[in-house]
């Protein structure tokens, strides 16, 4: 009987480092899948993977808004179009009652004028300049809304709801002292919801940036396009501190 040649046996040492061979090739082909469901994004914050969507956290920021008792609101433009009379700023505090107090300044007849305003029980009441006393007044006549209904359903907390195609964006500071960290919001809103903020508008759809806070709380607001007939667009900027504002609004 022949003789048999060396057995082709490999030592445990030679086993061992082939088994650790296959076990890098392994891990070396599955990074690259690892990396590709990663996706290379945190899923801790706003949009991430385990975060809220854009949609939810303007869901979220309207719910907070209309069921908070009050906020303080400022509404502002650098300037108007030319030949335009509208508003340009508004300042007052906002409750859910609805109810409004605080001025709007417009621009009627060339002229800046501020006028002092209340709002309540769906009926709007200002001093106007030349007139002694509170006066009911349509505020659609000055190309503004009734003020008491601008954080509810018709007002800033339907637009966040209505908000096409949001996309998250940057963070930034804001708040009374700067202090917070605010994500920054984009889309557009329908011309139609827009009138119901400015009675005036003409576009088809609107530009908007929100920005909104950890807690849920819509900040900053800022609206661009065309907000009167015949006009150029132009942005308005509005803000919101104070949530839990707690005051007694009554007709004057």
């Amino acid at each position: 009987m022949p003789a048999r040649g060396p057995a082709r046996t490999r030592s445990r040492p030679a086993r061992a480092a082939a088994r650790l061979t296959t076990c890098a090739a392994a891990v070396a082909l599955a990074l690259p899948v690892l990396a590709a469901c990663s996706g290379g994004g945190s899923g801790s914050g706003p949009g991430g993977d385990d975060g809220p969507t854009p949609e939810e956290v303007l869901t979220e920021a309207s719910a907070t808004l209309t069921e908070t008792s009050g906020v303080e609101l400022t509404l502002s433009t650098e300037a108007l179009p030319d030949g335009v009379s509208g508003i340009t700023r508004a300042v007052g505090t906002l409750t859910n009652a609805p109810a409004f107090e605080g001025s709007i300044t417009v621009v009627f007849a060339g002229q800046n004028v501020d006028v002092p305003v209340v709002a309540v029980d769906d009926t709007v009441y200002a001093q106007l300049p030349f007139t002694p006393g509170w006066n009911e007044v349509d505020p659609r006549e000055y190309g503004a809304p009734d003020p008491s209904g601008l954080i509810g359903d018709d007002g800033f907390a339907g637009l966040l709801t209505l908000t096409d195609s949001p996309e998250a964006g940057e963070s930034v500071r804001g708040g009374a002292d700067n202090s917070e960290i605010l994500t920054t919001y984009t889309g557009t809103v329908p011309g139609n919801a827009m009138k119901s903020v400015i009675p005036s508008s003409t576009g088809e759809s609107f530009d908007v940036e929100w920005q909104v806070s950890d807690e849920g709380e819509l900040r900053r607001a800022t609206l661009t396009g065309a907000f009167y007939p015949r006009a150029d667009e132009m942005t308005y900027t509005v803000d919101f501190a104070d949530y839990g504002t707690d005051k007694d609004i009554t007709a004057p």
